[in-house]
Order: structure tokens, then sequence, then C-alpha cells
């Protein structure tokens, strides 16, 4: 068994100086950009000359702590579960699952209509249709349940309770799919009276769409993975849509695809101006545990899902309180297990738009670049609406981007309100990030402990910080073992591990952070 100490001190050096690859010019013009005028891209940037020489530093410090034993995998501390790192996809599936593709033949094309959001630009609606074109291969349930098992830590379906397998199996055979490129795609839209993907009458968000009826085939066939990602254009002069000008209710449009009775999603026409919020799921709206790789997939896998305390309560006050505001739900899961997160969201929060990870962003360098990737899109989509960001800590990914989205996006970004999941829940032991706050407004953001944190306050005027809610944000790494934080204010603390720090100029090295929490976990031993 790694001990904790050493265990955090390799999680710390990785997450704090893996910078994630951003994604190629290949991968991104997979997904057509919004129909809007082009501003500056905000998808790239340039590492300096000091990243090249702290790389070789963390290298170093990585190096001194595997000697210690320790082999931490990078996406575990970059807050993904284990499960859903290199999905298989094509070959890989009939291979795994036994089955040839003369057997996948006579298999039903299926869809996976993800709900969608539509911006108002000139005289017309464009709306962005996105999701995936699969077939789901015959497998045994005998084979389900051992490509199941290869989910679970420490258990398996046998284990699990009756409602658990019946989970764990359709996840599994979501995920064991093959997927189908160059096909092309007819969409059927008319309104939509009921919310949610395929049709779920739970939920709540905007209202009904009058008047429109319109078939539109979709300009581009499926990517090599099956994917299809565009906005299509909506004759306004034969519709009876309200135009998108000023702040209006979202308008709810049902999106059919032609051919299967799997393709039905609720999408989202939302005006040019107004609130949106974007949320994350998992440890925000959900009892997940990423930060517990084990618990994380036996909550996905193996359980039904669970509102993270009144959640819920928060959500359907803003649904209720300010009509027209607009719900979307972000989250880098892959693509496959999207329909188990919409059931859960339409059942228990207001009905919204949804993206999550395409198939074409699907290595962890990838995966920690396409949340940057998503955000830009809506914030590019939509540059006249204000925005409120939803999430948790324990997301490296998060704690960068929702801060530099304030300052790419001056103006645009309401509020930031995090989950501390480090000060809500004991077993999580990973450190996080808070520089990326630094010179933020304090009424702009919040870290908050409990859902009630976030009652009594004026989001709409800008007031998003609770005086009576701790901060202790050090604008460094915080949640480090023995209470150590980081930060350029060279605090000292009150212990004879952090003393060893001392004198040092800056806490930033991967090395001084690797020699240092090695030093400290040779103190605390004696």
């Amino acid at each position: 068994m790694v001990p904790y100490e050493v265990w955090t001190a390799t999680l710390l050096v990785s997450i704090a100086y893996a910078h994630p690859t951003q994604p190629t010019r290949a991968e991104l013009s997979l997904i057509t950009p919004p129909p809007i005028p082009q501003t500056p891209e905000h998808l790239y940037y340039r590492r300096d000359i000091i990243d090249s020489l702290t790389s070789k530093a963390a290298s170093y410090g990585e190096s001194l702590l595997s000697d210690l034993g320790s082999a931490i995998p990078s996406y575990v501390t970059d807050g993904i579960l284990p499960g859903y790192v290199d999905l298989p996809t094509g070959s890989q599936v009939l291979s795994s699952a036994g089955v040839s593709s003369s057997d996948l033949d006579p298999q039903p094309t299926q869809v996976l209509n993800i709900p969608g959001y539509g911006n108002w630009t000139g005289s017309q609606w464009n709306l962005r249709v996105h999701g995936n074109v699969f077939k789901q291969p015959d497998i045994s349930n005998d084979t389900i349940d051992d490509l199941a098992n290869l989910f679970l830590i420490d258990t398996s379906v046998a284990d699990l309770d009756q409602t658990g397998q019946d989970q764990a199996r359709n996840l599994t055979r979501a995920i064991y799919v093959v997927q189908q490129d160059d096909m092309n795609i007819t969409v059927n839209i008319l309104p939509g009276p009921q919310f949610g993907g395929d049709g779920e009458s739970d939920g709540g968000g905007g209202m009904t769409a009058a008047g429109i009826n319109q078939t539109i085939q979709l300009p581009y066939e499926t990517t090599l993975q099956g994917d299809f990602d565009t906005f299509i254009k909506l004759d306004q002069a034969n519709s009876d849509l309200t135009a998108g000008t000023g702040e209006i209710p979202p308008q709810r449009v049902n999106v059919y695809a032609q051919g299967t009775d799997t393709g039905n999603a609720t999408s989202y026409l939302v005006s040019d101006n107004g609130l949106t919020v974007i949320s994350d799921i998992d440890d925000i709206l959900r009892v997940t545990k990423i930060y517990d790789p084990e618990e994380g997939l036996l909550n996905s896998f193996g359980r039904p899902f669970v509102q993270w305390m009144n959640m819920p309560d928060i959500y359907r006050n803003w649904s209720v309180s300010l009509p027209n505001m607009h719900f979307h739900y972000l989250t880098t899961t892959p693509e496959q297990v999207t329909r188990n997160y919409m059931d859960f969201v339409y059942k228990t929060y207001p009905g919204g738009s949804f993206d999550t990870r395409p198939l074409n962003f699907s290595d962890v360098s990838a995966t920690l670049a396409i949340r940057k990737f998503l955000l830009d899109k809506v914030f590019q989509t939509f540059p006249n609406r204000k925005f409120i960001l939803m999430a948790d800590t324990s997301n490296p990914d998060v704690m960068r981007d929702y801060p530099q989205m304030a300052k790419d996006y001056p103006g645009q970004v309401q509020c930031i309100f995090l989950r501390n999941t480090s000060a809500t829940d004991s077993s999580n032991h990973f450190p996080y990030n808070t520089e990326g706050f630094r010179n933020l407004n304090q009424q702009m953001y919040m870290f908050f402990r409990t859902p009630d944190d976030l009652t009594n306050l004026d989001i709409v005027n800008g007031q998003c910080y609770n005086s009576s809610i701790p901060q202790n944000v050090s604008f460094g790494y915080q949640g480090l073992p023995f209470g150590l934080e980081t930060s350029n204010s060279n605090t000292t603390d009150n212990n004879t591990a952090s003393s060893l720090l001392r004198g040092v100029s800056s806490w930033y090295s991967p090395l001084s952070l690797s020699l240092v929490l090695a030093c400290a976990f040779l103190f605390s031993a004696l």
C-alpha cells in the first residue's frame, strides 16, 4: 500500500505542472464554430520559455518521488474517472465483445441527439445540433458483466443489488457501441411541449416555441467517430418563433432525428441578452466523488445517481424567480454515457442545453482542453449574455478555466460559484489551485460549502459573494497535507514541515515542492 503522504506528493506535482495539450486544429475543425462574427480566438495560448524550464524541473521532481515507490496515474490527479479514459471505439468494441462486423450489420442505426442551444443573429435563429450515430452490438449478458467489471474497483456486478446491476449493464452497453461514419442526418423540428432528452416530461426551463415544423438535412456527414456538430438556420419566415432580441425566456423546440426512435432531444432557442448558468454536474449537482476513484466509479456504474444535498432547490428557485434564465449543463464526461446524465438532470434540475466530451477529444490531454473549448463556444455564441459558472474545486481544468473566462471575456462573467469539496468531504485529498483568482473582484466569485450558502444573493445585479462564508483563498495551492499552502506571500506555517520552506523565494518550482514534501514526510515519520 502506498503511504497517503507519498501518494499526495506525487499527485500534487503531477497536477501542478502537467499543462494539457490544446486541441489540434484538425480536432477543432470537426466541430462547427458558432454563427457569429469572428472575434479574436481565445482557443490557443503560447507557453513562454519558463514553461519549458519548469517542465524539466517537474520531471526531476516526479523522478525523485517515483523513487519512493509511488505511481499515480495522471488521469486520476486530473479528476478523471479511470474507467472514462480511452474508451473503446469501432473495431476495439467488436474485438472486446467478441462480435464480428457481419453480426453488427443487421443491427438498427441509432442516434444520440444531445440537447442543443440556438442563438439569434440578425433576423433568424441558428440552432446547434450535435450528437453521435452508432450501432449497438448484440452482446450476451455474461460478456456484458465481464466488461462491466472492468469499470469497477474491488467489487463486481454480481456483488451489486438488482438496481446496481441494471445500471452497470445498461451503462456498459452504452459504452460498447460502434460509431457510424459518413452518415447523413436529417432532423424534424417541432414545438417542444416537453422538457429534456428523448421527451422526458420532467425538468422545466423555458417556454414552448410557437408554430414551427421544419425538416432540415445537416450540411455535413458524421465524422470518423460518428459525431455530428453543426449550426443550422431555421426558416423564420415560415414559423411563428419569437425573435431573439432583448431578454425573453428560452423557447423549447423538439429535434427528432429521422430513421430512428432514439434520436430525440429538446433544444433551446436563447435570446441575445440575459443570464445563462453553465453548470458542471459531477460533485456539484450529483454525488460522484471523482476524487475517490473507487467510490466515483461505483457511484457512476453501480448506484443510482443521487443529488448533492438540496442543490435542486437552488436551481429551481433561480428558474422560477428568473424565468428568462437559460441553463446549460457542461460536463467532460464521455459522450457515450450522456443518456444517464441527461435522465438524471431533467428529473432533478431545470431543463437546459447540454455539452459533453465528443469522441474526437478522447485522450487525457484533449479531455483537459475540451472544457475551455466548449466554454469559448458558448461565450462566443452569446456575446451579449452574462454567465454564472458553477462547479467544484476537484477539477483542475475548472480551477484554471473559470477565472480565465473572466479575463478573456470582460463583462460576460457575472458570477463564479465553486463548491469547496476539500472543506465538505474528508475523502477528498486533492490539492486545488486558486492562483487564477488573483486580481479578480471578490464580489464576482465565491467558494461555498453547502447549497444554502447560495441563498439570498442578488445575482442579477452581480452580488455573488456572501461575506459570512469563509473563503481562505491563498491564491496558490491549497488542500495540501499538514495544512501547507502555497502563495507568493511567503506565509510561515507553525509546523516542522513548513519551517523547511523559510527563505524559499518562490513556491512554484516543482523541484522545491517535491523536495519540501518529501522532507516533510520524513519529518512526519520521525
